[in-house]
């Protein structure tokens, strides 16, 4: 069996996830449902899959840290490959398949997006290695999820006849987001859910982009000869790069080629795509209650409730979503979820830049003093994260931190001689002095 290479796309911002995710925090890296990120999840999920050669990460540059430190934080080693600017998934795909050539000329690229979440791992690395071993044989295989209700924003597969041994079949079209009626004749006639990751051999894709879309192929060959490693992080030139066409993997390739296959999968998938897609993946309460933070609900039935910092609580309400950051609340009803980006449309449109963007820096942290001897922070800590603290003296504000084995509670004064790493046991506000 030739080696697998899982590339994780990581662009994109969630718009629709506002307020907890924005450009300088996209959803990937927030941890939405329990104590992973949707990215880390991913991540963990290929990595022992058998034949797995090396992980790739193709990012954009305000994305390094993230990618970093949460790879750092579950102990897997990446390569990143950083894209110099966003223009959509087939010239970042073409990249990373000319990069995955030069190093294995037959390997197999898994190519999975980073911010969906799959309930049953184990079943998702039996589907990846049918994948593969289909797509040895030069076929383009996507995965195609079993539907559990009609739903009408995923695009759907309708499966052609069976290939090879008859563990993937030939995809006989490809159909857009239909509207309620039409998913539902979708479900009774056996269509599936597009998930939108694949499975290919890289010389293949790249075939198929030149034929196709040449200029990708060649940006993409272009990028991957000028390409330098330092430290498993690699750039991929600016002006090279920009000559690619700006176009979707789907548009470039998977509507035009007579390689598309489709592997059936009944892992439990979702997107994340909106809150009640949070909702309906989260642990839930004997009331259909999913909440993250400090919140109390009496009374309430089928709402999701999370706070990163201030309290809230929930009386006698049932299907809304409340999100509540430092700098910005959303109440809704779950029905209304995907209306949330409409909200930040109009955010943008009036020029705030709350719409992309948190009032504090990306990692939670605000300066108020600044002198020529020493900073003071506020730093905000999610529940569950790691935070890397310096050599400083810490005050808990609110919440805990667990340190070396220790638990300091709200009040406790931390001195600290060098850097340390810290879990925040709840949202943790922290006041940091360090010298400068």
């Amino acid at each position: 069996m030739a080696s697998i290479y899982p590339v994780i796309l990581c662009g994109g911002s969630g718009t629709r996830l506002w307020p907890a995710s924005r450009s300088d925090q996209p959803k990937q890296f927030l941890k939405l449902v329990g104590d992973l990120s949707s990215f880390q999840e991913t991540v963990l999920r290929v990595k022992d899959i058998p034949g797995v050669a090396e992980i790739v990460i193709v990012t954009g540059e305000a994305m390094i840290g993230f990618v970093s430190e949460q790879t750092a934080e579950i102990g897997v080693l990446v390569t990143i490959l950083v894209e110099p600017e966003a223009r959509d998934s087939a010239p970042a795909v073409a990249a990373a398949a000319a990069y995955v050539e030069g190093q294995d000329p037959d390997g197999v690229v898994l190519m999975l997006a980073a911010d969906h979440h799959i309930a049953q791992p184990e079943i998702f690395r039996d589907a990846a290695v049918t994948a593969a071993k289909a797509a040895e044989q030069d076929l383009i295989v996507t995965f195609g999820v079993q539907p559990t209700v009609p739903a009408t924003g995923f695009g759907y597969i309708r499966p052609g006849a069976p290939l090879l041994d008859g563990s993937v079949n030939a995809v006989a079209a490809f159909v857009e987001k239909p509207d309620q009626a039409t998913a539902e004749r979708y479900l009774l006639e056996g269509y599936l859910w597009n998930s939108g990751n694949f499975a290919f051999k890289a010389s293949t894709l790249l075939a198929e982009f030149e034929a196709f879309e040449p200029s990708v192929a060649a940006a993409a060959k272009a990028c991957v000869a000028l390409l330098k490693l330092d430290a498993s992080l690699g750039r991929l030139d600016r002006e090279t790069f920009a000559q690619a066409k700006k176009i979707s993997l789907d548009y470039a390739v998977m509507e035009h080629t007579q390689k598309a296959a489709v592997v059936p999968a009944a892992f439990a998938w979702s997107d994340l795509g909106a809150w009640d897609a949070i909702w309906e993946a989260s642990i839930r309460d004997h009331d259909g209650n999913a909440q993250d933070g400090d919140v109390d609900l009496h009374g309430a039935t089928n709402v999701l409730v999370r706070t990163t910092g201030p309290y809230v609580g929930v009386i006698g309400v049932s299907d809304i979503v409340v999100v509540v950051e430092a700098d910005a609340v959303l109440v809704c009803h779950r029905k209304d979820s995907q209306a949330v980006k409409t909200l930040v449309d109009g955010l943008k449109a009036k020029g705030r830049s709350i719409a992309s963007r948190k009032s504090a820096a990306p990692n939670g942290t605000e300066t108020l003093v600044s002198t020529d001897g020493f900073d003071v922070e506020l730093r905000r800590v999610p529940g569950g994260d790691v935070v890397a603290l310096p050599a400083s003296t810490v005050q808990v504000l609110e919440g805990a931190l667990e340190m070396d084995g220790d638990v300091y509670a709200a009040g406790a004064l931390i001195p600290l001689d060098a850097e340390a790493r810290a879990r925040a046991i709840g949202a943790v506000t922290l006041l940091v002095t360090k010298p400068r």
